[in-house]
């Protein structure tokens, strides 16, 4: 797989998919990490003289035309943090109007595309669309890691199309990090999963946990692991359709997998809902809602002690302050033990985002930007908008 050292781009014209897919309230960005991540790869183009041309989806606008998915608030925030160059936005994605914006693009500019996800063709990988994508470039640069987990035209399908592809700086830094940890990981290595769903992770569980030292269990995903241990569960969330897979993955690895031995319990799903901790089962009418402190100091202890982390899913609901206390801990101790040389790797929209809110989102060795594109990697799945880069 090319990287963009590997390419000479100068006076080219680079489709890039990125990843905007930014969160919206009207044309405000509520959050530009995304945008952000792509600057390093626009920068790198731009200094070798290339025209980079952007592409991306927003929402899910299900191959329809529809203004609040629009790209064109991204373009302007894409400005002010590019400082310098112009961003043109094109109203269109492929065709001879998308062509002739981009023809008529000043030198030293960026373009970006309307939504991909506008095109019926764009999630069924539609040859003709990857096609018509590529005749509006000479090289084709992927470094949207979030979404190459997805066989789409704009993903996957382009790269068939155009003589040179590479990954770019975004890309390029996720499979590092997260190839290293995976393949070649400092002992010991520990890994955290949390979330709401067993479903979501038993694939993942089944691959790390003969690779790791530790795999520690947390949020609602824990409640089924307690179920199968025949444990009361009062009326947390629990999946009664995995108990039996929580059941067996517990006895496989019952060296590896820690779950939670003490809970923080609220009587309703609410910041302000009494709550109380308790040790093993959960009584009756409570919800467990975060990890115990016992349960926190002991995953603690094991991360303090590790070279290699793999952090993906909060440990309760950090959202609300009451419940958040589990999720902070990780936090902490993930940013104590890479000062002391761990490589520490975080993943999945709430994970980055509890990081994130805790301060400490430059204190770890890598934010993920790739929630389900990280799980499928971890679990050794292929990433198709990899695959097509070889």
């Amino acid at each position: 797989m090319n990287t963009l050292s590997d390419l000479n781009v100068s006076g080219q014209r680079v489709l890039v998919r990125v990843d905007f897919n930014v969160p919206l309230d009207g044309d405000t960005i509520t959050d530009d990490t995304r945008i952000r991540g792509a600057l390093p790869t626009l920068q790198a183009l731009l200094n070798a003289g290339a025209r980079p041309i952007l592409m991306s989806h927003l929402g899910r606008p299900k191959g329809e035309v529809r203004p609040e998915f629009s790209l064109r608030p991204v373009a302007g925030r894409l400005r002010e943090l590019l400082g310098g160059p112009e961003v043109v936005f094109c109203k269109h994605t492929v065709g001879p109007d998308a062509e002739a914006c981009i023809a008529s693009a000043p030198n030293g500019a960026v373009v970006l595309l309307e939504n991909t996800r506008f095109l019926p063709g764009e999630t069924k990988n539609d040859a003709e669309l990857a096609g018509q994508l590529a005749e509006l470039a000479d090289v084709f640069v992927s470094d949207a890691f979030g979404s190459v987990h997805r066989a789409h035209a704009s993903t996957a399908g382009v790269a068939a199309h155009v003589s040179s592809t590479a990954a770019g700086t975004l890309l390029e830094r996720e499979l590092t990090f997260l190839t290293k940890a995976l393949d070649d990981p400092a002992r010991p290595f520990v890994a955290i999963l949390g979330g709401a769903k067993v479903s979501d992770k038993i694939g993942v569980i089944e691959a790390l946990a003969p690779k790791v030292d530790r795999l520690l269990i947390g949020g609602a995903m824990a409640y089924t692991f307690l179920a199968a241990q025949g444990e009361g569960t009062g009326t947390s969330l629990i999946e009664e359709d995995r108990i039996d897979d929580a059941r067996a993955l517990l006895t496989r690895f019952a060296d590896t997998l820690m779950i939670p031995t003490d809970h923080v319990v609220a009587d309703a799903f609410a910041a302000d809902a009494s709550s109380k901790t308790v040790v093993g089962a959960i009584p009756d009418g409570w919800m467990g809602l975060d990890i115990g402190r016992e349960t926190r100091d002991a995953y603690v202890a094991e991360i303090q002690k590790a070279e290699t982390v793999i952090w993906n899913g909060p440990m309760g609901v950090f959202e609300m302050e009451p419940f958040a206390q589990g999720t902070l801990a990780v936090a902490n101790a993930l940013a104590e033990t890479t000062t002391s040389g761990a490589l520490t790797v975080v993943g999945g929209g709430d994970s980055v985002a509890a990081i994130q809110q805790a301060g400490l989102a430059d204190a770890v060795t890598h934010v993920s930007t790739g929630g389900g594109a990280m799980l499928e990697f971890m679990e050794g799945q292929t990433l198709p908008g990899v695959a097509a880069l070889g």
